[in-house]
This record gives structure tokens, C-alpha cells and sequence, in this order.
């Protein structure tokens, strides 16, 4: 496995990839990694197959974090994210520095269509997703991908990124990765070095209330009244002592057009969540 900074690095080693080689795979990443990235680079891998090249990317993206929230304290651990990708099947690794992606402000930025990303996490964090789109663009220019894996715990995230691949016309397939757990069934993130073990049990609460916001929808089937239940939801995760942004149950229908795999698997609402605890925010999605 190869470790480059700089993008004419990366694309000379690209360039240098033999006559025949398969798919370039990308898997973006802000480091600090965990099983849940893992999984999406072993999942790169199997998509790319043995003569396609999986590339990471490591870059912990200042566009995407608020003024108030953990950009200078957001763990950098690049030489033991190195050794998790190579025993996951990474072929190039590619960490720049913030001088490299951005030498000058970055003024051309990607506005993503605000009837998605303006409500859920991008209304409780403005400009969160104009960040993240500008980043993934960037990357999409600088690596070349045909393929490239997203994680479905981040799930408007993942959404946003599929409209823009439409929007944009872009020659790569978006794949999503599922959300990988804890035993416990704490959603994995990097974040959650952040949490105390108490935290951690408390943290659980989070997807307790997102199924059973979802099993009550399901319960109600069309007779559903959401606003109703979401705030019942809501304020009983409140009674638990969290502060939650949002608890939500949504047609996927709303969010983007369901995959025809999802279809067929009976999947028509995906329950969304997100909320302080401590110092540390979470986020958590169910599907059904």
C-alpha cells in the first residue's frame, strides 16, 4: 500500500496503473477509522476486484465543521489509519494536508439542492453540506473514481452525494455501505472516543427510540399521524435527558428515490435521528 500527500502524487501513481487494470474505487474518509470505515473499503475492494485499485482518502475537511464544533480537536491518527487500511485490502492512501486541498479559499464552492440538505442535520448545522459536497467534488476531480463508498449511518450524507453524482452527470457509481454496530448496537463513529462508558450505554437510547418511532409508523400504516409521534418521540428522549436536534421517520421517497435492491427488499421509511449528549453529538438512522 502506498501513502501520498500531494495530488500530482496521487494521479502519477494513477497514471502508472498497468494497460488493463480495473475500477479506481474511492472510499473518502476524515481518518480516525473505525470498523464501520473499514467494512466500505472491503467493500470497495470486492467491487473493484483484484486488478482495480482502492484509494482512501484521509482528510479531516475544515469546510464542513462550524465555527463552535471540534475541527481542532478531531482526533488525527494517520500512521494507525494506515495500518487498518492496509490490512482491509486499501491499495493508495491519500492524506493531504489543508494547504494541498485548499491552497487558496476555497471561494467555488457546491451548493447542494436545499429542499434536501437544508433540513434534518443541514438545518441544525448550516453550510454543513455545501462543505461536504465541495470536498467530495474535489476529491471526484482529483481521484477519477468509476466507483466510490459511502456509509449509510450518515444517510442524508449519503443522499446528498447521490444527487449530486445525478445532478452532475458524473461517470461513478455511489455505493452505499451499511451501518456497521457496536455488540451493544451503538452505531459506530468516529466521534465516539469522545464518550465515557456511561455515555456509551446512555448513547444506545438514541436507536431505542429511532426503532421504536419506526415500529409505531409501521403500527399506524397509513393513519399515521408523523408530526404527532415524532414529538411524542422527541419529548420522551427528552424525559432521558437528551437535547434531541431531530427524531424523524421519512418516506424514502422524500429523501431520494429508493434503490431498486431497496424496493425489493421492502424498505419504504428510514427513521432518522440526532441529538447532544454530553459535549459529544450523535447521529443514527434505522431502516424498514
Amino acid at each position: 500500500m502506498q501513502i501520498v500527500h500531494t495530488i500530482a502524487a496521487l494521479r502519477q501513481v494513477l497514471k502508472d496503473r498497468p494497460a488493463g487494470t480495473g475500477a479506481i474505487a474511492l472510499v473518502p474518509t476524515m481518518g480516525n477509522l473505525h470498523e464501520g470505515h473499514l467494512d466500505l473499503v472491503r467493500q470497495a475492494r470486492e467491487r473493484a476486484g483484484a486488478s482495480g485499485t482502492v484509494v482512501a482518502s484521509i482528510f479531516v475537511n475544515r469546510l464542513q465543521f462550524a465555527p463552535h464544533e471540534d475541527f481542532d480537536r478531531y482526533p488525527r491518527t494517520l500512521a494507525r489509519d494506515a495500518e487498518l487500511l492496509a490490512g482491509a485490502g486499501c491499495d493508495l492512501v491519500f492524506a493531504p494536508d489543508e494547504r494541498e486541498m485548499y491552497p487558496q479559499p476555497q471561494r467555488y464552492q457546491v451548493v447542494p439542492d436545499p429542499a434536501l440538505a437544508e433540513l434534518l442535520e443541514g438545518h441544525f448545522r448550516p453550510g454543513f453540506f455545501t462543505g461536504v459536497c465541495t470536498v467530495v467534488m474535489k476529491l471526484f476531480t482529483i481521484v477519477q473514481p468509476q466507483l466510490a463508498v459511502f456509509g449509510k449511518k450518515d444517510y442524508q450524507q449519503l443522499m446528498v452525494i447521490r444527487r449530486l453524482v445525478e445532478q452532475f452527470a458524473l461517470p461513478i457509481e455511489v455505493i452505499a455501505g451499511e451501518t456497521r454496530r457496536s455488540a451493544q448496537g451503538l452505531a459506530l463513529s468516529s466521534r465516539n472516543g469522545y464518550l465515557s462508558e456511561a455515555e456509551r450505554a446512555q448513547a444506545l437510547q438514541l436507536s431505542a427510540a429511532l426503532r421504536g418511532l419506526l415500529e409505531r409508523v409501521r403500527r399506524d400504516g397509513a393513519a399515521a399521524k408523523l408530526d404527532e409521534i415524532e414529538a411524542e418521540a422527541r419529548a420522551a428522549l427528552a424525559a432521558q435527558g437528551w437535547a434531541p436536534d431531530y427524531l424523524t421517520a421519512r418516506r424514502r421517497s422524500d429523501l431520494l428515490a429508493p434503490e431498486p435492491a431497496e424496493l425489493a427488499a421492502g424498505i419504504a421509511l428510514v427513521a432518522l435521528g440526532a441529538a447532544r449528549l454530553g459535549s459529544t453529538r450523535l447521529i443514527d438512522n434505522v431502516e424498514g
